[in-house]
C-alpha cells in the first residue's frame, strides 16, 4: 500500500570531476505519516524521522529493482529497537518499539535523540534476492543517527562519507500530537580517486553547513541543500525521484503469519477466542480481521501440510 499524500522528493547529484556524489531528501510528508501511524513522543518522532530519511537514501543506492534494504537500531535507550525498510525506489516504512518513550531535552533546548536511542548496534541488511542477505554491523556511536551512519559507511563499507539528518517537531495546538514541520537528510560520499582540491572544498563546505531541518523549515529544497554543500564545485543533478511511505503488508501475509504459530498454539488460540481475531501491521497500522471460521480453515490447511509431509516421509522410508 502506497500512501500518496506522503510524496517526498529525493535528489541525486555528482561532481563533474567524479570526485563525489550526494543524495538529499525532504521526507517531511513521510514523517508525518509515520507520526499518524505510531503516535510517538516528540523525541521518538525525531528519531524515527531521521532513520526514515537515511533509509530512503540507502534504498536508492540499491542496484536492482527487487532489492530491499533495512536499517535496524538496537540501542539500550528507552526507544527500544527502531526498524526502517526501503526499496529500490526509496519508498520506505518504519517501526519504533516504544513510540511513547521520551527523554528530557538537551540544555540547548534540542530534542535528545541520542539519549532516547542509547548505545548498541546498527545493522544494515540488504536483501538482494540471494539465499542469504548481506548484513553489516557497526556500533551506535552517539545515537544521533548522522554520526552513526557516517561511521558505518566508513568502517563497514570503506566509503568515506558525511551524513546529515534533522527533524523539526511541534505539537498540534488542538490534539497535542507530534507534527513534523521539516525533516530531511543527505549523504555525501567520496568516490575512488577523488581530486584533492575538490575534497578540500567539500570539507570546508561541510564544516560550515548549518542543518538540513533549519533550511527546509525556511522553505529551501533538496536542490538548495545540495547547492550549499557543493558550493564552488561544478556538479550535475542526476534525477529527482518521488519517495513515499509504503507498506507491503496484505491479508495473505498475515494468514501465513497466523499459520506460522503452529498446530498446538493455533488450536489453543481457537479454543480461547470466540469472535474475530484482529491483527495489526506494526508499520502502517492496517487492521486485518479473521473470523473464527477463517482461522479454522487456516488450521485445516496447516494440518493438510503436515499430513502431506508425513506421507512423503513414509514413502522415503519405504523406498530406502
Amino acid at each position: 500500500m502506497i500512501f500518496n499524500e506522503t510524496k517526498s522528493p529525493l535528489i541525486r547529484a555528482m561532481t563533474r570531476d567524479g570526485s563525489a556524489r550526494i543524495f538529499c531528501t525532504d521526507n517531511t510528508a513521510i514523517v508525518n505519516k509515520a507520526c499518524a501511524v505510531h503516535k510517538p513522543s516528540n523525541t521518538a518522532a525525531a528519531a524515527l524521522g531521521r532513520i526514515l530519511a537515511v533509509t530512503s537514501i540507502f534504498g536508492v543506492m540499491l542496484k536492482n529493482k527487487k532489492d530491499l534494504t533495512t536499517l535496524r537500531f538496537d540501542g539500550d535507550g528507552p526507544s527500544g529497537t527502531i526498524i526502517c525498510t526501503a526499496d529500490y525506489n526509496g519508498d520506505v516504512r518504519g517501526y519504533i518499539q516504544n513510540p511513547k518513550a521520551d527523554v528530557p531535552r538537551k540544555p540547548n533546548g534540542k530534542l535528545d535523540v541520542g539519549s532516547l536511542i542509547g548505545r548498541g548496534n546498527l545493522s544494515v541488511i540488504r536483501d538482494e534476492g540471494v539465499k542469504e542477505p548481506y548484513i553489516g554491523i557497526s556500533p551506535i556511536i552517539n545515537g544521533e543517527i548522522g554520526d552513526d551512519i557516517t561511521n558505518y559507511l566508513l568502517t563497514s563499507e570503506q566509503t568515506p562519507s558525511v551524513c546529515g539528518v534533522g527533524v523539526r517537531i511541534r505539537n498540534d495546538k488542538d490534539t497535542g500530537a507530534a507534527v513534523c514541520t521539516a525533516s530531511g537528510g543527505f549523504i555525501l560520499q567520496l568516490m575512488p580517486g577523488a581530486d584533492e582540491a575538490t575534497v578540500l572544498k567539500l570539507e570546508k563546505n561541510a564544516a560550515s553547513f548549518s542543518s538540513v531541518s533549519s533550511m527546509l523549515e525556511k522553505g529551501k529544497t533538496p536542490e538548495d541543500i545540495i547547492a550549499t554543500i557543493l558550493d564552488g564545485i561544478e556538479y550535475d543533478l542526476f534525477d529527482k525521484v518521488d519517495t513515499y511511505y509504503k507498506c507491503d503488508c496484505n491479508r495473505e501475509k498475515f494468514s501465513l503469519g497466523i499459520k506460522s504459530l503452529g498446530l498446538t498454539e493455533l488450536t489453543a488460540l481457537l479454543r480461547e477466542e470466540t469472535g474475530n481475531i484482529d491483527t495489526i501491521c506494526h508499520f502502517c497500522g492496517e487492521n486485518y480481521s479473521f473470523t473464527h471460521e477463517e482461522v479454522e480453515n487456516l488450521l485445516e490447511e496447516l494440518k493438510d501440510k503436515y499430513r502431506k509431509k508425513l506421507e512423503e516421509r513414509k514413502k522415503e522410508e519405504t523406498n530406502q
